[in-house]
């Protein structure tokens, strides 16, 4: 029913969770963005922006790019994963809190204190500062909660795998207690563990010490 277009990457895994959560049948093509294969013209036709994940709803003819629209896509197809009246906006917002800063800083965070480290000093205190501060976000809206709305949702799908690379940010999890807690409970739920390894089942979900 669903082409999923992806990579082993944070933004990638939060739509191959969700359909796992769902129970959404889906077909697996992997895009190797290392080799360049995102910039491909066949899918390019479906992801204009040249980034992964994408899908194709073979029922509807509807084709999406960008990570939190394909959720919110799939939420509404299906029903789930999205709680009903002023908890949906509440859910809306923090999924955009997860596009618009979570997403983004600890990408900038991976790139300069993983990928580039010693490269720009600037960079890596300016970003992990940021990433700090967001984590501080995340862990006082985690206090009382199980989940970041309540409920599991689409929300906890988008912010799971950017946590799931605590090590590549050098953070450490035990400075967060709420979201160190929220983060074992969501790795324990098996559909979670299911989408967490595609298309790779080597990159099973990292637990701190």
């Amino acid at each position: 029913m669903i082409d999923l277009y992806t990579w082993s990457t944070p933004n990638g895994r939060k739509i191959s969770i969700a359909l796992e959560e769902m129970d959404l049948p889906y077909t697996v093509h992997a895009i190797n963005i290392g080799k360049g294969e995102q910039h491909q013209p066949d899918f390019l036709k479906i992801s204009p922006n040249g980034k992964i994940p994408a899908i194709v709803d073979t029922e509807t003819g509807i084709r999406m790019m960008e990570s939190g629209a394909i959720l919110l896509y799939l939420a509404q197809k299906t029903g789930k994963l999205m709680p009903a009246g002023d908890k949906y906006w509440e859910a809306v917002e923090w999924l955009m809190w997860q596009m618009g800063g979570l997403g983004p800083i600890l990408g900038q965070v991976h790139h300069f204190v993983f990928y580039n480290k010693g490269m720009s000093e600037y960079s890596e205190e300016r970003y992990s500062k940021e990433m700090n501060r967001l984590y501080g976000v995340l862990d006082e809206r985690l206090a009382g909660r199980d989940f970041i709305v309540d409920d599991f949702s689409i929300v906890d799908c988008a912010c799971f795998p950017w946590i799931a690379r605590w090590d590549r940010q050098e953070q450490d999890l035990n400075k967060f207690a709420n979201v160190k807690r929220w983060y074992y409970a969501v790795a324990a739920r098996p559909a979670v563990q299911r989408g967490y390894i595609v298309p790779d089942e080597s990159q099973s979900i990292p637990f701190p010490e």
